[in-house]
């Protein structure tokens, strides 16, 4: 009897590895709770993409809502939201400022030649510790700042019209709350 129990340890394991697994896909990885929303951005010093010897640091941030983009060449899903990014920027309601995250500075360089530049400065974050101090599961991510620095949104994911439609409605709340 004992020995026909032993036998069903297996199915049971089974049963349960399974059962976390679907819970697990279940889950929207867009939903990631970010403990550094309403925190200032990491402190760092990088270089910045285009200029080599031109260091940038969290002061850079700062003085206007800014919208942190997260990519690089490696990542498709960067390509496939470039186009918006562009767009947003040509709108000129808010700046754009790109975090190239563990990439080859030549082919991002090329990407942006090549692509076009939706970014007022890019850090290059060739080693990706500024990408862990965020946080960053991977690229593409989007991060948006108030004027003062912090992070006041965390979008994981391609930027849509349909994300940067919420993304500036979070942006009107700061302008409704500050007119008042």
């Amino acid at each position: 009897m004992h020995n026909r129990l032993l036998l069903f340890i297996p199915l049971i394991l089974f049963s349960l590895l399974s059962l976390f697994l679907w819970k697990g896909l279940s889950l929207d990885p867009k939903l990631l709770p970010s403990a550094l929303i309403g925190k200032s951005f990491p402190d760092f010093k990088e270089s910045a993409l285009l200029d080599a010897k031109r260091e940038l640091n969290q002061d850079d941030l700062k003085g206007q809502p800014v919208l942190v983009n997260v990519w690089a060449t490696w990542c498709p899903s960067c390509r496939q939201e470039h186009e918006q990014l562009l767009h947003i920027a040509k709108s000129g309601k808010i700046g754009i400022i790109g975090l190239n995250y563990k990439d080859d500075r030549a082919a991002a360089t090329q990407w942006l030649q090549t692509l076009g530049n939706p970014y007022q400065f890019t850090i290059f974050d060739e080693s990706g510790m500024l990408g862990l101090d965020l946080g960053v599961y991977g690229a593409p991510e989007t991060y948006l700042l108030d004027a003062t620095g912090k992070i006041r949104h965390r979008h994981i994911g391609v930027v849509t019209e349909e994300s940067w439609q919420e993304m500036q409605a979070i942006i009107k709340s700061w302008e409704q709350v500050s007119d008042q």
